[in-house]
């Protein structure tokens, strides 16, 4: 029914005239930042899905029809299963990226500044220029902040901390040092017999911390924290979801912080 009502929609926008404006559209407000920053005033940036909603599970908008429409370059990562069914409708001539992987260390997230950087200089050339300038100084920032977070982490010892985590956060976490010991994934996905699986694998590899990830649900990392007898830390994939988030920087600071404020304690 979704595909049906789907290609209605499309079908009556195609009807619309639409106005050509230089506009990028992103999924998701990672990637959608990322363009900002690289392009400044020279492009708009809409946004399709808020940090709060997991991807997977979004229903798509006419709105979100129209702006992809309209777009010259459209940025997602591959996770959300509508969007092929989407571009394959739609008769656009945007420029589309693809970018998958985990964007959730400086690191990663620098691969995806730096294809956003080369996909706008190849749409608008005689920005290019502009575009580089921007991207090395959000690159800068990031590697600033990577190494004072690392830093950090190391003074407290994170190497030694054993812990449990949602796989969506796992990159984040060793990159940070501690020691993955245990993953889990989708929760939605998971039984009771998952549940013993997973606390004992926790209690045998003298796991501290649970950390969970706010946007594939926290109920089940809580109850597994409760069973494994350890701290339930929550982080975000997307900034803007919590508190201090606003920005990709400050979700990294923020995420971290809550790892070295759960950890304090137990030092």
């Amino acid at each position: 029914m979704k595909r049906i009502a789907l290609a209605l929609g499309i079908a009556l926008l195609l009807a619309i005239p639409t106005l050509a404006t230089e506009t990028v559209v992103s999924t998701h407000a990672v990637l959608g930042e990322f363009a900002q920053v690289i392009g400044g005033d020279a492009i708009e940036v809409i946004t399709i899905i808020a940090s709060g909603f997991c991807p997977a599970h979004y229903d798509l908008s006419p709105s979100d029809l129209v702006a992809v429409l309209d777009a010259s370059l459209v940025l997602y990562s591959g996770f959300e299963p509508w969007m092929d069914t989407l571009l394959d409708a739609v008769e656009s001539s945007a420029t589309v990226l693809q970018l998958p992987g985990s964007w959730n260390t400086p690191d990663s997230a620098i691969s995806k500044v730096e294809a956003i950087r080369d996909a706008l200089s190849a749409r608008y050339p005689d920005l290019s220029s502009d575009f580089a300038t921007n991207a090395d100084a959000y690159i800068e920032s990031l590697r600033t902040l990577g190494a004072t977070l690392q830093d950090e982490a190391e003074s407290l010892g994170a190497s030694s901390i054993a812990v449990v985590c949602m796989e969506w956060q796992a990159s984040f976490v060793s990159w940070l040092g501690f020691d993955v010991a245990v993953t889990y994934g989708l929760p939605e996905g998971l039984s009771l017999q998952d549940l013993v699986r997973l606390t004992a694998d926790g209690q045998n590899a003298g796991a501290v911390l649970v950390i969970d990830n706010l946007q594939s649900g926290i109920s089940f990392g809580a109850k597994l924290a409760h069973e494994v007898g350890a701290v339930h830390v929550v982080l975000s994939n997307f900034p803007g979801a919590m508190p201090g988030t606003a920005t990709v920087l400050d979700l990294f600071t923020q995420n971290a912080e809550a790892l070295f404020t759960a950890v304090e304690p137990i030092e």
